[in-house]
């Protein structure tokens, strides 16, 4: 339902329940089958209403008090500085008022707004880096802070593997101890976020597991993949990424059976309900529970591997990324990043499972997501440019073979699901329907009916063609 539109709790009933629209729907189309049902009393507040004058007033007071007060600096690298910032800011004001909506209204559009152009921001200062030389790019990074441009190493989280070490008597189990750092809960908290945007288990599963096998893989390029193998397959896959998809599928569990009945602050008479309402504004306005039906169809099957293959290639990126800009883990502009995609990855899966769904009212790909995109493509590329030594190393023998038969497997598959079998299927319905045909020629003629039976026969086309074929069968 667009906001402004008034309904009560019984107009969601009937007909009207049918073609009521989410706050998502800019447009006609009735709502789907997967997505909740939204009772709005239509309060229009001041929260809710555009700023774009206060803004722009709030703004040139900002310039002109610089500009007439402030006594500017001799110092160029500091005005440089805040001349970028300014700007930055300045971009980020015409797009938190100008910029289209997405997909998401809660807590307010003005936040995913936001977000939006920071990801053209840094979609911006990426593409800046990757036209640097590599000593250059390096060095740049002490602009923003000057403790970065040092070559750091690479923590090894290998090296001894026993659970219980005899030969420590102060500590035997020290080993499990040492690997229980502040990426422990950084690795719950990421994918329980994870399964709220991708909202689906097994593609949770399969990027979690793919993602082990990939640190397995290229272990021989970064010392930082190099785990024991319970750290592998019991503290990440089962414990930290396995316990997070899990409370994050409870978590979508309850937001679908969740009412969505909203009401203005003032029209709710207790201080209770109040409460209530305001933290309730930090959930989403309506829900849509996403089936990706990957099997369904070639363009969905080869959509979700796409999908799974920008989610592994974002996470590599955040590896490599900090490898070649010598970035320690802990500095705050790989938290920054982090919290980056939190941010934009649930709007960028919302706009591609739609453009995916309903490929006739989405007609293109949605803003956020196209940024997504470019985004871990520039990622890449700087990875590329800044450490091509570092990505050329050759695969172990025996990783190879396991990749070669991995995507050998995953190909076969495909090409039976989606052209063999249709096929088939196709070939065994014209058998069945001339079966049917003779059998039926074959009773008129032993009850002496000498004249020959001819009918039309309706039977599914095949490949991605959703007629259907005539034969005219004698």
């Amino acid at each position: 339902m667009r906001r402004g539109e008034r309904r009560g709790p019984g107009a969601g009933s009937g007909k009207a329940a049918l073609e009521e629209q989410s706050p998502q729907h800019n447009g006609p189309g009735p709502r789907r089958s997967t997505e909740s049902e939204v009772f709005d009393d239509g309060t229009n507040t001041f929260f809710w209403r555009a700023h774009t004058l206060t803004v722009l007033f709030i703004l040139t007071c900002a310039l002109g008090y610089v500009t007439l007060l402030e006594e500017t600096p001799q110092d160029t690298a500091y005005n440089t500085k805040r001349g970028i910032v300014a700007s930055i800011l300045v971009f980020l004001c015409f797009g938190v008022t100008q910029a289209k909506d997405g997909p998401f209204s809660r807590p307010h559009p003005a936040y995913w707004r936001f977000w939006l152009c920071v990801s053209v921001v840094y979609e911006l200062f990426l593409i800046f880096i990757l036209f640097q030389t590599v000593q250059d790019g390096r060095q740049f990074m002490k602009y923003i802070d000057p403790h970065l441009g040092v070559p750091l190493p690479e923590r090894d989280y290998g090296g001894n593997c026993l659970i219980y070490d005899p030969g420590n008597e102060t500590d035997p189990f020290h080993n499990i101890w040492d690997k229980l750092d502040g990426f422990v809960p950084a690795h719950f908290f990421g994918w329980y976020l994870k399964t709220l945007m991708i909202r689906d288990w097994w593609m949770c599963m399969i990027i979690s597991v793919m993602f082990e096998f990939l640190e397995y893989s290229l272990e021989h390029q970064l010392p930082n993949f190099s785990e024991c193998w319970w750290d592998h397959w019991i503290m990440d896959v089962i414990l930290c990424n396995g316990l997070g998809i899990y409370c994050g599928m409870k978590t979508l569990s309850w937001l679908s059976l969740k009412t969505y009945k909203w009401q203005g602050l003032w029209n709710i008479p207790t201080y209770k309900g109040k409460m209530k309402r305001i933290v309730f504004q930090f959930t989403p306005y309506s829900w849509v529970k996403f089936e990706w039906k990957p099997a369904s169809s070639l363009r969905r099957w080869l959509a979700v591997c796409g999908i799974i293959f920008v989610f592994l290639l974002a996470e590599l990126n955040t590896f490599y990324l900090k490898f070649v800009l010598w970035m320690p883990p802990e500095h705050y502009l790989v938290l920054l990043r982090l919290v980056f995609f939190v941010n934009v990855g649930g709007v960028a899966m919302r706009e591609i499972y739609d453009f995916m769904d309903d490929p006739k009212f989405h007609k293109k790909l949605g803003q956020q997501a196209w940024l997504v995109a470019a985004i871990t493509a520039t990622e890449f590329l700087i990875v590329v440019k800044y450490d091509p030594y570092t990505l050329t190393l050759s695969l172990p023998f025996y990783i190879t073979q396991c990749w070669i038969l991995g995507i050998i497997l995953v190909l076969t598959w495909t090409a039976w699901r989606f052209f063999i079998r249709d096929i088939t299927l196709r070939y065994k319905e014209i058998r069945r329907q001339k079966q049917e045909h003779k059998h039926e020629k074959d009773k008129c003629l032993s009850n002496g009916d000498g004249h020959s039976a001819m009918r039309f026969v309706l039977y599914p086309g095949s490949g991605e063609s959703d007629g259907f074929s005539l034969a005219l069968l004698f």
